[in-house]
């Protein structure tokens, strides 16, 4: 078995840069989605409150078809 360890190191060397500079734009992507996330934690915050099903009479007790 050959084993060529200058093209080992080689492409270790390279999957070590390449990791360092996405470190930026990772960072970028992450500060996006959290911004997005928190805005849509907002909307669903902003929703009305579905009402409460009717505690007697015939209507509305026992399915709530509020859409």
């Amino acid at each position: 078995m050959d084993i060529n360890t200058d093209s080992m190191v080689s492409a270790a060397s390279a999957a070590a840069s390449a990791s360092q500079g996405d470190g930026p734009q990772t960072m970028a992507l992450k500060k996006a989605l959290d911004s997005q996330a928190a805005e849509a934690v907002g909307l669903i915050n902003a929703l009305p409150r579905a009402p409460a099903l009717a505690t007697e009479g015939s209507v509305g007790t026992r399915v709530n078809t509020y859409a």
